[in-house]
C-alpha cells in the first residue's frame, strides 16, 4: 500500500473536527501517558487491553493536510497539482461561511476532476442529485458524527479506487501507443469492449464514430443492440441537448459516452444510475479506443502513402515515356488532313487522344497534388461533354444516361477536373451495369442549386456497393468485381472534389447513388 497515493486533504472550518479526522487518520504513536492507561486498564480488567491500538497493516499509512474554508482548500489542491502530487481524497464539509461544500467542490474540479470527494455534514440544504450533478460522479457522502471506523474505511476505500483508476489509466493509454494493423485493432476492441459490458452489466452495446455532422458509422456492437433502439432517433435526440465532446451520460436505460468523434452506446439491463467508478471507466474507455483508433488510422495512411509514393514514381515515369507518342497522334492526324483525307475515324482518333493526355495530366497532379485553378463552370455543358467522351465500350449504346440541370446552373472550379470526376463515375456506373448484366440499365445525372451550394449526384440501378467495399471506397487501390480498373479511380475522384472545398458521399439505394457537393 505505500506505492498507493494516500494524501488525504480535510476542508473544514471546525479546528476540532479537523484535527480529530487526522488523529483518526494518522494516530499518534504510543507515547508514556498511553502506555500508563494499557497497564491502568490491564490492572482494572486483568487483561492485555490496547487502547489505543495502531493501524494494521492492510490499512494504508495516510498522508493528511488540513484546510479551514474552501478558498485555503483550493489553493492546496492547485499546489499539489502543480507540483505532480495531487490529493487522493478530499474530506469535505457542506456548510462553511463563505463558499459552502458544494461551491469547493466546483472549484476544485477545474483543477483536479480526478481526487474522491467525500461530503462529511451534518446538515445539507442539497440533494444527492444536485451534488453528483454539480461536483462530478466520483463523490461521496456521509451523515456526522462518525465513527473512527467509518473515516478509516471511507479513506481506504477511496484511495484504492483512485490508485486502481489511475493505473487502469496508465495500462490503457499505453495499450493505445502500440502501432496496431486494422485487424489487430479490431480484436483488441472488441475484447475491451465484452469487458466493459460485463462491468456495467449490460448484453447490448455499440462502439463507433459519431462524426461532426451527426452521422454514425460502426465499429463493433454486442449483442442485438441495432435491433433494440433506432439509432437515427437516437442520433436526433443527441442534436437536442448537445452533449459536449468529453462526456458521459445516462439517458434512463440507455449510456452514451461521446469523446473525440467516437461514441459507444450501451443499454443497461435494469433501470438505475451507474455508479461513479463505472461511469469513469466508460468515459476512460472510449476515450482512449478512439486514441488507439487514431493511432491505427495513422499508420495505415502512412503505409498507403508509401505505397502510393512508390507507385507514382513508377507511374510517373511510364508516364514520361508515353506523352510524347500520344502527343504526336493528334500531329499525324493533323498532317493526314492536310493531305486531304477526311473520315469520322480522323476525328475519334483526335479525341482518344486527348482523353489519353487529359488522363495522364491527371494522374500527375493527383501524384503531385496540384492545386485547383477555378473560374466560373456552366454545369449542364460540362455533364453533357462528359457523357460524350465516356470510354468505349460494348453494350454501352445499350445504357440510357439522363442529364437533369439548369441551364443556368454554375460552380466555381477546374473544368477540365470536374468533367474527369463524372465521366469517372459514369464509367463506374456503366461498368456495373453491362458486368451484371442489368437489364434496361440506366444512369442519372442530377445537379441541383441547394442554398448555398451545387449538388450533383450520379445514380444507376444496378446492383450496388458491396457493403464490404463502403467504408473504404475511396482509397487508393480499392477494387473489386470490375472488368477493368486500377483502383485509383475514384481515390483521385475524391482528391478533385475535395481540393475544390467539396464533398462526396456514396450510398445504396436501389443501386449505387453517388453525391457531390460543391
Amino acid at each position: 500500500m505505500n506505492d498507493v497515493n494516500t494524501s488525504v486533504l480535510i476542508i473544514d472550518d471546525e479546528e476540532m473536527v479537523r484535527d480529530n479526522m487526522e488523529e483518526i487518520l494518522v494516530p499518534r504513536h504510543h507515547s508514556a501517558e498511553s502506555q500508563q492507561i494499557n497497564d491502568a486498564a490491564s490492572i482494572l480488567f486483568d487483561a492485555p487491553v490496547s487502547i489505543l491500538a495502531p493501524l494494521t497493516s492492510n490499512i494504508p499509512i495516510f498522508k493528511v493536510e488540513k484546510a479551514s474554508n474552501g478558498m485555503e482548500g483550493l489553493e492546496k489542491v492547485k499546489a499539489s497539482v502543480a507540483n505532480n502530487s495531487p490529493y487522493a481524497v478530499i474530506f469535505l464539509d457542506m456548510r462553511m461561511p463563505g463558499w459552502d461544500g458544494l461551491e469547493t467542490a466546483i472549484q476544485i474540479r477545474k483543477f483536479d476532476s480526478k481526487a474522491e470527494i467525500i461530503f462529511v455534514t451534518a446538515f445539507t440544504d442539497r440533494s444527492i442529485e444536485e451534488i453528483i450533478e454539480q461536483a462530478g460522479q466520483n463523490v461521496g457522502y456521509h451523515c456526522k458524527p462518525y465513527a473512527s471506523e467509518e473515516i478509516i474505511q471511507l479513506a481506504t476505500k477511496a484511495v484504492t479506487d483512485y490508485s486502481r483508476l489511475r493505473n487502469l489509466e496508465t495500462l490503457i493509454e499505453s495499450v493505445t501507443s502500440i502501432g496496431l494493423n486494422e485487424r489487430q485493432l479490431n480484436s483488441l476492441l472488441k475484447n475491451i469492449l465484452d469487458q466493459l459490458a460485463t462491468t456495467i452489466g449490460t448484453d447490448m452495446a455499440l462502439l463507433g464514430r459519431l462524426q461532426d455532422d451527426f452521422s454514425y458509422e460502426k465499429v463493433l456492437s454486442i449483442g442485438a443492440m441495432e435491433e433494440k433502439i433506432n439509432l437515427q432517433e437516437l442520433v436526433n435526440r443527441i442534436k437536442e441537448i448537445e452533449i459536449s465532446p468529453e462526456e458521459v451520460i445516462q439517458l434512463d436505460e440507455l449510456v452514451l459516452a461521446r469523446l473525440n468523434g467516437y461514441s459507444v452506446f450501451a443499454v443497461l439491463k435494469k433501470n438505475g444510475r451507474l455508479k461513479t467508478e463505472k461511469m469513469y471507466l466508460l468515459k476512460l474507455f472510449v476515450q482512449n479506443a478512439a486514441q488507439a483508433i487514431r493511432n491505427a488510422e495513422m499508420n495505415e495512411e502512412l503505409v498507403r502513402k508509401e505505397k502510393l509514393s512508390a507507385v507514382g514514381r513508377a507511374m510517373g515515369m511510364l508516364i514520361h515515356d508515353l506523352r510524347p507518342p500520344i502527343g504526336s497522334i493528334q500531329l499525324l492526324t493533323g498532317i493526314i488532313r492536310e493531305e486531304g483525307y477526311t473520315s469520322e475515324w480522323l476525328d475519334m482518333i483526335d479525341r482518344s487522344a486527348g482523353q489519353a493526355s487529359e488522363t495522364f495530366e491527371d494522374f500527375l497532379d493527383f501524384i503531385r497534388e496540384t492545386p485547383i485553378e477555378k473560374e466560373t463552370v456552366f454545369v449542364k455543358p460540362l455533364l453533357e461533354s462528359a457523357a460524350q467522351q465516356l470510354a468505349s465500350k460494348d453494350g454501352l449504346d445499350k445504357v440510357q444516361i439522363q442529364i437533369e440541370a439548369d441551364d443556368e446552373l454554375t460552380v466555381q472550379g477546374d473544368q477540365s477536373k470536374l468533367k474527369r470526376v463524372i465521366i469517372n463515375l459514369v464509367n463506374n456506373a456503366v461498368d456495373a451495369l453491362l458486368d451484371n448484366k442489368v437489364s434496361q440499365p440506366h444512369i442519372q445525372i442530377i445537379a441541383a442549386k441547394l442554398i448555398d451550394s451545387v449538388s450533383i449526384q450520379v445514380k444507376d440501378n444496378g446492383p450496388g456497393i458491396p457493403s464490404s467495399l463502403l467504408k473504404t471506397l475511396f482509397e487508393p487501390f480499392v477494387t473489386k468485381n470490375k472488368s477493368n480498373g486500377t483502383g485509383l479511380g475514384l481515390a483521385i475522384v475524391k482528391h478533385y472534389v475535395t481540393a475544390h472545398g467539396g464533398k462526396i458521399s456514396v450510398l445504396n439505394d436501389d443501386g449505387a447513388v453517388f453525391t457531390i457537393t460543391l
